[in-house]
C-alpha cells in the first residue's frame, strides 16, 4: 500500500494527499468504484452534490469496513443553491444523501461571480463549521479577486482552494495566493484530463525512473506540497495513481515539468460559470 502522507491545515485538520475525484462517475458505479478505491487504499474521497452520485458515495461508506474516522469525504454546494438559507438546506441534503453526520469538508463549487452569493453563502458555511457539522470548509475555483474579498469580508478563512492545475496549466497566481493567505492548494484535473501525458518531457522522464507518465506528473504536483484527485474507475489505474506517493522526482526533473506551461485550461473558466448545475 502506498505511503500516502497528510496535509494539514491551518485549523488542524489533515487530509489525505491523494484523493480519488468521482466527477463524472455514473451514479449505478460510483459505489464499487468507491469500494475499490478503499480496498486498495484510498481514504480520501471527493465529491460534489452537482456530481449526482452522492447516494452512491454514501452506500460504499456504509458498506465498507474501514472505520469512518479514516476517511475524509469532501462534497460540494451546488452554484443554484448559494445563498444562506439555501446553502444550509443544501448541505443538510447532501449530508443525508451521503448518510453522514459530519461532513469532512465542504466546499462552495465555483464563485458564480454574477450571482454574487458567495459571500453571504460563506457565513453559511462558517455556522456549519461553528455547529461541528463540518471538520473544514474551503472554496474551489476562487481566483484572487474572489479570495481577496472573501478573505476580507470572513471570520473564518477558508482552508483550501481547489482548482485546476496540471502542467500545461498551471495557475502560478492562483497557488500563490492561495498559498500566501494560508489556504492548502488542492489540484482537480493534475493529469490535464490526460493532455499532458503525452509530452515528451513527461515520457522521458517516466522511462528514466521507470514509473508511468501519470506517475511522474502526480508524483510532481506532491513535491509542490499540492493535495490531488485523480479520477479514475479502472483499478489498475486507481492502484497506479496512488502510488505516485512511493514516486520521487529529482530537482531538476521538477524544474523540466515546471517548464510545460502552455495556458491550456480543460475545464471551465471560473469568471464565467453560471451554471446552476456542472456535471
Amino acid at each position: 500500500m502506498a505511503s500516502v502522507s497528510p496535509i494539514t491545515f491551518h485549523n488542524g485538520v489533515r487530509i489525505p494527499q491523494v484523493g480519488l475525484g468521482v466527477w463524472q462517475v455514473p451514479a449505478d458505479e460510483v459505489q464499487q468504484t468507491v469500494e475499490t478505491a478503499l480496498e486498495l487504499g484510498y481514504r480520501h474521497i471527493d465529491g460534489a452534490a452537482a456530481y449526482d452520485n452522492e447516494e452512491g458515495v454514501g452506500a460504499a461508506l456504509k458498506a465498507t469496513g474501514v472505520d469512518r474516522d479514516d476517511i475524509f469525504v469532501t462534497t460540494k454546494l451546488r452554484n443554484g443553491e448559494q445563498g444562506y438559507e439555501s446553502a444550509l438546506k443544501a448541505f443538510d441534503d447532501s449530508r443525508k444523501r451521503l448518510g453522514l453526520d459530519v461532513i469532512d469538508l465542504y466546499l462552495i463549487h465555483w464563485p458564480s461571480p454574477k450571482r454574487d452569493l458567495y459571500v453571504e453563502t460563506w457565513k453559511a458555511f462558517e455556522k456549519l463549521y461553528e455547529e461541528g457539522a463540518v471538520r473544514a470548509v474551503g472554496v474551489a475555483n476562487f481566483l484572487p479577486e474572489y479570495l481577496d474579498r472573501i478573505i476580507g469580508e470572513a471570520s473564518i478563512k477558508p482552508m483550501v482552494n481547489q482548482f485546476e492545475l496540471h502542467p500545461t496549466f498551471q495557475q502560478a497566481d492562483v497557488e500563490a495566493a492561495s498559498k500566501d493567505a494560508g489556504l492548502a492548494v488542492q489540484a482537480y484535473s493534475p493529469l490535464g484530463r490526460g493532455d499532458d501525458l503525452n509530452a515528451p518531457e513527461v515520457k522521458e522522464i517516466a522511462d528514466r525512473i521507470e514509473a508511468t507518465p501519470a506517475q511522474v506528473i502526480l508524483a510532481w504536483h506532491l513535491a509542490k506540497g499540492r493535495i490531488i484527485i485523480p479520477k479514475s474507475t479502472n483499478p489498475d489505474r486507481m492502484a497506479e495513481n496512488l502510488s505516485s506517493a512511493d514516486v520521487h522526482l529529482s530537482a531538476d526533473d521538477i524544474t523540466l515539468i515546471d517548464s510545460l506551461e502552455a495556458g491550456n485550461m480543460v475545464v471551465l473558466d471560473p469568471r464565467e460559470v453560471e451554471l446552476s448545475q456542472i456535471r
